[in-house]
């Protein structure tokens, strides 16, 4: 391997510690890469992610009616919440977020753009696969999470509709 590879393979390697990435392959011609790191002893594996995910907004919805006899009781008069109806959309699968379909084209959707359930609204690419991602709520886009060309893991929060 040249130095110029070794350095290449260093920046590569604390980029993908830095990103928490678990497992990476690189296939260039003559040159292949596996790098696995060693998890925490405490991760979660997927189907512990996948119940998690799904028991999420459960959670949050019995956690809401506990607050409010805390906020009466505070003599305050309830405030409105401006994120009470926000929905957020979630990364299925992990890769290369994109918020348009090609550089220099607008984005799929911007910050108070209405969408409609079914709507493509980002893409993920995933072993250079473009994964079309749809909104799974209908209403006003309020904010994208994520940076163009970012690194996304499951189930990271990708955008958040105003349901309604």
């Amino acid at each position: 391997m040249k130095p110029q590879d070794m350095k290449d393979l260093r920046e590569l390697i604390e980029f993908l510690k830095e990103y928490q990435v678990a497992e990476f392959d690189l296939d260039r011609g003559d040159m292949k890469i596996r790098l696995k790191f060693a998890q925490p002893a405490t991760a979660a594996g997927i189907a512990d992610i996948a119940k998690l995910v799904t028991a999420a907004p459960v959670v949050q919805a019995a956690a809401a009616p506990a607050a409010a006899p805390a906020a009466q009781q505070a003599a305050a008069p309830p405030a409105a919440d401006p994120d009470a109806n926000l929905h957020i959309v979630k990364s299925p699968i992990v890769g290369t977020f994109y918020g348009s379909p090609s550089p220099g084209a607008p984005p799929f959707v911007s910050p108070g753009d209405h969408v409609e359930k079914g709507q493509v609204i980002c893409i993920v690419e995933a072993m250079k696969l473009m994964n079309e991602i749809e909104a799974d709520a209908s209403g006003e886009v309020v904010k994208c999470l994520i940076t163009n060309g970012q690194p996304i893991e499951f189930g990271q929060p990708l955008f958040s509709i105003r349901v309604g």
